[in-house]
């Protein structure tokens, strides 16, 4: 049997993370299976050839992408002579719907497309619906309820469970952690997640550090720590932090030991939201961006949430802020309203372990690995 060729394209740190633990799934199941693609360093450590690398393709609101055009219209025309040159067997599009659905359209099957990770086109955009039923042929997705919002549309979709179950994992005890940052176990520790790219953490962090000092006139012994991403500037944060005066701490890279060491995190709407769940950590959603961004989209948004935890149980389980919402005041106010009401942290805690229920059983990227290679059979 020939060698199977299978290109990845994604554009953004998690979706580089989700295709590299999926390159590694496939490269288990069939060892000869040749991966290249567009990505970042976890995918080129799971074995993959990388034709392009990521970094600086990450975009937020319209603005940043009308800057980046000429950079995607040369990373399309990349991809499109190297699909021409090596016909692989199949292509796996991770996430990063803008540029991945329009290099579907221009593939226009050819090669047969596998979307992993999907657009989130049940919460705005629904006209894409149309390109994903005409290019796409076949999507993986990791919620119960994408199987069967394509599946209305007549799209072979198949629910894979998410892959952050076997990825969220502290690596040292809270106990451990607190003494290793010069922290107390005994006072009352707040994370602040702002994002993982720039422009979020200028809109967010702002916002969170405000809270941060409200919530230390009412808790004068409270203690924070900033999870940041390794592939951020440190001079951010400094600058946004000048002459801050808090008991907090940066901690680059152990994201999810912060979120267990924490007794309540203020989270960034995205990816980390569903990471918290899955620690169960109480938390509220804060979201800030760009006014002429947030106004261009916010008419296109049909779902009434902007947290994954509570469009997955389809009520608020944890308070959101967003934009205009997003106020110290306000938010402080209700941070300490929960850590002083023990009867609401427990119910938030019962929530999310509902919600970490209904993302599936561990093992997301070794089923998706098995169907992709089994439709690669067919």
């Amino acid at each position: 049997m020939a060698q199977k060729h299978i290109l990845i394209i994604c554009g953004e740190p998690s979706g580089d993370l989700n295709a590299a633990n999926l390159a590694a799934a496939l490269k288990e199941i069939d060892p000869s299976i040749k991966i290249s693609g567009v990505g970042g360093i976890a995918l080129r450590q799971a074995g993959a050839e990388i034709i392009y690398d990521i970094k600086g393709l990450a975009c937020i609101g319209l603005f940043d992408v009308l800057k980046k055009l000429p950079k995607f219209f040369i990373l399309k025309k990349l991809i499109l002579e190297k699909i021409n040159a090596e016909k692989p067997d199949a292509i796996i599009l991770v996430d990063f719907s803008g540029f991945n659905l329009r290099l579907a359209k221009d593939i226009n099957k050819t090669i047969p497309v596998i979307y992993y990770i999907s657009p989130q086109v049940w919460a705005s955009r629904a006209g894409r619906i149309k390109s994903i039923k005409r290019y796409i042929h076949k999507m993986l997705v990791l919620f119960k309820f994408e199987q069967e919002f394509y599946r209305r549309f007549g799209i072979d979709a198949e629910f894979v469970g998410h892959p952050l179950l076997d990825i969220v994992k502290p690596t040292t005890g809270r106990k451990e952690f607190l003494t290793e940052l010069g922290f107390s176990r005994l006072k009352t520790t707040i994370a602040l997640l702002p994002g993982s790219r720039k422009q979020e953490i200028e809109h967010i962090l702002p916002v969170m550090l405000k809270t941060s000092l409200l919530i230390t006139e009412h808790l004068p012994d409270a203690q924070f720590v900033i999870a940041k991403p390794p592939q951020v500037d440190l001079n951010i944060y400094s600058r946004i932090m000048d002459n801050l005066k808090l008991n907090l701490r940066i901690v680059e890279g152990k994201t999810y030991d912060c979120i267990e060491a924490a007794d309540f995190c203020l989270v960034a709407s995205g990816t980390a939201t569903l990471e918290t769940s899955i620690l169960q950590k109480p938390f509220a959603v804060i979201y800030k961006m760009n006014v002429l961004n947030y106004l261009l989209y916010r008419p296109q948004v049909r779902v009434p949430y902007i947290g994954m935890v509570n469009i997955v149980a389809k009520r608020k389980v944890v308070p959101e802020f967003i934009q205009f919402k997003a106020r110290p005041k306000k938010i402080s106010k209700v941070v300490l309203r929960i850590l002083n009401n023990p009867s609401e942290i427990q119910r938030m805690k019962s929530d999310l372990a509902q919600v970490k229920s209904s993302l599936g059983e561990k093992g997301a990227s070794h089923r998706a690995a098995r169907i992709i290679v089994d439709f690669l059979n067919k």
